[in-house]
């Protein structure tokens, strides 16, 4: 929207581009609407534009969407909340197309507008138009009055309330499916606007209509109205209604309904409280874990940890663990992958004797799967496990499986393994890191793929940080040197690379000793590629080493790289000598 002190556009202009044939010139000046109003005026705005508004409705879906956003923030172009009445009818026409996005944009501004109008005018405007819409010949109609009956309600008298219950109970019932579907959705916002007297008969009346509905799509939105009316219940009121319904649902013919379910669970268990979740919805829970369908197996192990959080460890061993066994065998991958994304929560949750006895043989299982994505979501949670068992047994238990990994034959694992070696390298420190991990760090740098030698160069870097530059001298710098005279030019210049990694962590007496005079070497190498890293390099060493070094070593280098007869060598080579010309400057 356009801010107070933009310039004014010429307004004749933006009026005649309203009713262009051009889509783009239409959509430009619906967005210019408040540069409009302002020049036109409140009065003016009132009169002209917003009449005019409400009879040009036949226009593309786009520019009527940007007609519904616009009006929801007009009320202070047509002169405050007392004239907020006047934006009512354009917004109400918008509410009876038949573009759904064109319609929810509608609802959504009427509700912003409705929540800022006096109490009076509420029901003088509002609410004669709530129940025009809701008695809509056109489905669409119903559709939208659905979204703005929790903004008509509390402000209605008690006449007026009792019509609109018995309104909103029509649409429950309502011959449309499009409509009971946008009833059950806003079953959750009305009933929270509703003394709690009738709550328990006409709302929970309403409820009873769509969770027996014969169309799937009514009864899975009626799921999540189950979570919303749970909070607005008692706790007896909530296992006397809203129970009973989960507990159905969870049995439901229809695998959408069940999927909902098992996404909704965890909320559903608030509501309801601990006994009845341990007594009735672990039972449902445990269903929704073995269905027939993996999609709503998918969803029910992606909220394993979860629920059992608000269990106890017992019950969740004795109910939950072994179907947590079977669905690490599942024959579907992606019902493994969503148990591997979160079964490491659980570690902390059943402690460690149990995570050692129950929890390890599922974690050894799913670092084995055949799927990438199991083993990756594996990895990726391993400190949590870390946490409750110790290193000690971790290391025992998964290293050699985390090992096998560290040679996947999908670049990801590996990739995901190796962001890994830090943590687990400070985490078993350095002697079992020497015996275990040391090699395979190596490796790694003569990878196929240029994203793991890229993440085996950092990680060298990382590994010198945790162990310091000694260990780093001994262990790792003579090996990732000795690289460099490896016949692939792409080793050598991972070599390179890592160099200018490590050096800063090294210092400058280990870099001009050892590390400088392998990079002025390579200077001669017979690929441009090398040479212009080399370039590259030394620019990134300058910093860190002596000005004598850098005229007496690095300069020489750079200028006889910079007459190198490739154009790319030339051109990195002068721009590390500009650094040398400013490090001697500031000297």
């Amino acid at each position: 929207m356009a801010t107070i002190d933009e310039p004014l556009y010429p307004i004749a202009v933006l009026i005649d581009e309203l009713k262009n044939e051009d889509i783009q010139l239409r959509l430009n000046s619906i967005r210019k609407l408040s540069t409009i109003a302002r020049a036109l005026g409140e009065e003016r705005t009132r009169k002209e534009l917003i009449p005019f508004l409400s009879e040009n409705n036949d226009d593309d879906d786009e520019v009527l969407i940007a007609m519904a956003e616009e009006l929801g923030v007009f009320i202070p172009y047509v002169g405050g909340v007392e004239h907020a009445n006047v934006l009512l009818p354009p917004l109400e026409t918008l509410c009876t197309v038949e573009e759904t996005c064109v319609r929810d944009k509608a609802v959504d501004s009427l509700c912003r507008i409705g929540a800022q109008m006096r109490e009076q005018d509420l029901v003088e405007y509002f609410v004669p138009l709530v129940k025009r819409l809701a008695a809509g010949e056109w489905f669409t109609a119903r559709v939208s009055s659905c979204g703005l009956f929790h903004i008509a309600y509390p402000s209605a008298p008690e006449t007026l309330k009792s019509e609109l219950r018995t309104m909103y109970s029509q649409l429950c019932r309502d011959d449309m499916p499009m409509v009971r579907r946008s009833a059950a959705t806003n079953l959750g916002k009305f009933a929270a606007t509703i003394e709690p007297a009738h709550l328990k008969t006409d709302i929970m009346s309403m409820f009873d209509d769509l969770t027996q509905d014969d169309q799937d799509s009514v009864r899975l939105l009626a799921v999540e109205g189950c979570a919303a009316l749970g909070k607005l219940l008692e706790p007896q009121d909530c296992v006397a209604h809203i129970l009973p319904v989960i507990v159905n649902f969870s049995q439901d013919k229809s695998w959408r309904v069940r999927y909902m379910v098992a996404n909704q669970l965890y909320e559903l268990c608030e509501a309801v409280g601990p006994e009845p979740t341990s007594s009735d919805l672990v039972p449902a829970y445990v269903r929704l874990l073995c269905d027939n369908e993996a999609e709503v197996r998918i969803a029910a192990a992606g909220k394993v940890t979860k629920f059992c959080r608000i269990l106890n460890p017992e019950l969740a061993i004795q109910r939950i663990i072994p179907c947590v066994k079977e669905l690490s065998t599942d024959s579907s991958q992606h019902v493994r992958s969503a148990l591997a994304s979160v079964v490491m929560g659980m570690a902390p949750i059943l402690g460690k004797d149990a995570t050692i006895e129950q929890l390890l043989p599922i974690f050894l299982s799913l670092l084995k799967d055949e799927f990438p994505d199991v083993r990756l979501n594996i990895i990726s949670k391993l400190d949590q496990v870390n946490q409750v068992i110790g290193i000690d047994l971790l290391s025992q238990s998964l290293l050699p499986a985390i090992v096998e990994l560290a040679e996947d034959r999908h670049w990801r694992v590996r990739l995901a393994i190796i962001e890994y070696i830090p943590l687990l390298a400070s985490q078993l420190g350095v002697g079992f890191f020497d015996d275990k991990l040391g090699a395979l760090c190596m490796q790694w740098l003569k990878d196929k793929v240029y994203s793991i030698r890229d993440a085996a160069a950092n990680n060298v870097k990382r590994l010198a940080e945790e162990f310091g530059p000694d260990w780093a001298m001994q262990h790792i710098v003579p090996q990732v040197l000795d690289m460099i005279n490896n016949p692939h030019y792409l080793y050598r210049m991972t070599v390179l690379h890592a160099i200018s990694l490590i050096a800063p962590v090294m210092g400058s007496e280990i870099t001009c000793s050892t590390l400088l005079p392998i990079v002025i070497n390579t200077s001669k190498d017979r690929v441009p590629n090398i040479k212009f890293n080399v370039a590259k390099v030394l620019q990134s060493i300058i910093p860190i080493v002596d000005q004598s070094v850098v005229e007496k070593m690095i300069r020489p280098c750079l200028v006889e790289l910079s007459e190198d007869p490739d154009v790319d060598v030339r051109f990195f080579a002068t721009q590390a000598l500009h650094s040398t010309e400013q490090v001697m400057m500031s000297a």
